[in-house]
């Protein structure tokens, strides 16, 4: 049976695209409960009073051994079928605190603590038919046996039936005594599993706690916008982004999804930004990616300074939630300025009405409005060529008068325009506020 009442009419969770970190690009699999509070730290002390405020454990916390083989990898498993965290990588303060004692440390510095998981049950309760926690169910009950995430054969996906939702409620409920503000939850999107949504949807709501759901991987089907933004805060709009600009005969859904493949995509979703509801475009992988990044080798990021603030631009004009895969410890001065640069992070957390008005392989121009009557333009050279764009106002869809322009990344007032002229050099952009 499956769930058909919408959830986002009950609570509004996450008005503003969420901003935050999250370990994987960076840790992968392996982060350790110090790697995290050191990172927690950094973003504490640079980054939080410019909104940023999310910090989540990705992938892998309940593994003694990750980056083992199968069963080698230790997977910690309660009586109950419920994945605990590793005690050798995050020790609790008492026995059965989970992860607790990092959801505390994130609040005691006012930030909302979050963690990954892949849908489904854990094989190893299946195999042992372990109880579902307060319920009558039993791990057999739930589970599809033959329903496993492509990428990872660690749990099975569920049945849809009230044995699947006892045991979305048990670990929700278990993560809400954790403190857990956030839930990436992965293997969902693609494809769109939309019984498990419902279900980890009323699941969340049922603890009490405001927990924001985050689906994953993508792409999410366009054709599921309807049903996913009344079940989810954010989807992935494709697959995981990594610092490749761009690939040669890139198809939808190739791994990794290329930056400038991501243009078109976020052109796609505009139509379905919601408050409170977001298509989102995946983690930023930006500045040092290692010690024990989620693919390649460790690494400063691919992207030049020109893409890297493209990258932001493309994804504050389409609001999509700012997610940092760095790490924070190693952050250089001038990728923390483009982090603090609060002019801009208001384009992605308070303008509305957020739109391609021109969009082709080469070019990406973008409108919004900003509180105060203003204007945001993003104008986005997607080539590897420079470029010089130039457009009246009206073919903007903009009224025929003069502009005042502000470019938000330099801090520079350019003045009254009586249309619309740049030059970009390959892979760069700009930002403006219109007045």
């Amino acid at each position: 049976m499956s769930l058909s009442l919408p959830l986002r009419a009950q609570q509004l969770l996450a008005a503003t695209p969420p901003m935050g970190w999250n370990s994987w690009d960076s840790y992968g699999l392996t982060v350790t409960a110090d790697e995290f509070k050191a990172n927690v730290d950094w973003l504490h002390a640079h980054l939080q009073l410019h909104g940023w405020q999310y910090v989540v454990v990705d992938e892998g916390w309940y593994l003694d051994h990750p980056g083992a083989e199968g069963a080698a990898q230790g997977f910690n498993v309660s009586p109950d079928g419920r994945y605990l965290p590793a005690a050798g990588r995050f020790p609790s303060a008492q026995p059965g605190d989970g992860l607790k004692m990092l959801a505390d440390y994130a609040h005691s510095l006012g930030l909302k603590f979050g963690i990954h998981i892949i849908r489904g049950i854990p094989r190893q309760a299946v195999d042992r038919n372990l109880p579902i926690a307060d319920s009558t169910f039993h791990a057999a009950d739930a589970a599809n046996t033959a329903d496993k995430c492509e990428w990872n054969g660690d749990n099975y996906g569920l049945k849809d039936n009230e044995a699947a939702q006892a045991y979305y409620d048990s670990i929700a409920k278990l993560y809400a005594s954790w403190g857990v503000d956030f839930l990436k939850v992965d293997c969902i999107s693609k494809p769109y599993h939309a019984a498990e949504i419902h279900r980890m949807a009323a699941a969340l709501k049922k603890t009490g706690r405001p927990i924001v759901l985050s689906l994953s991987p993508g792409p999410t089907p366009l054709s599921e916008a309807d049903d996913v933004r009344q079940y989810a805060q954010m989807w992935r709009i494709s697959n995981d982004v990594w610092d490749v600009w761009s690939k040669a005969d890139e198809k939808p859904g190739d791994f990794p999804q290329s930056l400038s493949a991501q243009a078109g995509l976020l052109a796609d979703w505009a139509p379905h930004i919601e408050r409170g509801h977001w298509p989102d475009a995946d983690m930023l992988p930006i500045g040092y990616l290692g010690p024990r990044p989620g693919w390649g080798e460790a690494r400063a990021s691919r992207f030049t300074p020109d893409e890297t603030r493209t990258l932001l631009t493309l994804w504050s004009i389409a609001r999509s939630p700012l997610v940092l895969g760095a790490n924070l410890t190693k952050i250089d001065p001038s990728l923390e300025a483009l982090l603090t640069d609060d002019e801009a992070i208001a384009v992605d957390q308070h303008s509305t009405g957020n739109h391609p008005v021109v969009a082709t392989k080469e070019r990406a121009v973008w409108l919004a409005e900003l509180p105060g009557g203003r204007k945001a333009l993003a104008a986005v050279n997607l080539s590897a060529s420079p470029v010089e764009l130039a457009y009246s106002w009206k073919d903007l869809g903009l009224a025929e008068k003069s502009w005042r322009l502000r470019d938000l990344w330099e801090k520079k007032e350019i003045g009254a325009q009586k249309s619309f002229h740049v030059e970009l050099g390959p892979h760069a952009s700009v930002l403006y506020s219109l007045k």
